[in-house]
């Protein structure tokens, strides 16, 4: 009569052989993978764009830079930090270009998050967000 091990044992040891192929496929050598590419010249975006400042600046950025919210910058949830951006406000027109510094906005809805500047010149301080389209003009440098 063979003994069969208890499904939990079984479970266990899957969940541990899981983990350590996991493990192994982690492992770098000869240092860290080079980042995908990013979206090239012409790729857009629409939505909705919030902006910030204050409590973040001076603190440091997704990409390390610390924060500045009188420069022209933005966070993106996944555009390589770099890239440069155009950002037209879809309400009345005004337009800036901005580069990729920092990872947002977190929140639901919203596709970028302009430093303080930014939002002054696309006037859209005051209302806190606005109705945008995003265009890459300049790709992430590798």
């Amino acid at each position: 009569m063979a003994l069969r091990p208890s499904s939990r044992k079984v479970r266990l040891f899957l969940v541990g052989a899981a983990l350590a192929a996991t493990s192994v496929g982690c492992t770098l050598v000869g240092g860290p993978a080079a980042a995908p590419p990013g979206p090239s010249t012409g790729w857009t975006e629409q939505g909705i764009a919030s902006w910030y400042g204050d409590p973040f600046h001076g603190r440091q950025t997704s990409s390390g830079e610390t924060y500045d919210m009188e420069e022209m910058t933005a966070a993106h949830r996944t555009l390589p930090f770099g890239t440069v951006l155009q950002v037209v406000n879809l309400d009345n027109g005004r337009t800036v270009q901005v580069r990729v510094n920092d990872r947002g906005p977190y929140v639901d809805g919203r596709v970028i998050d302009v430093s303080r500047r930014a939002a002054r010149e696309l006037d859209m301080v005051g209302p806190g967000t606005a109705r945008v389209y995003v265009t890459v003009i300049e790709p992430a440098s590798r």
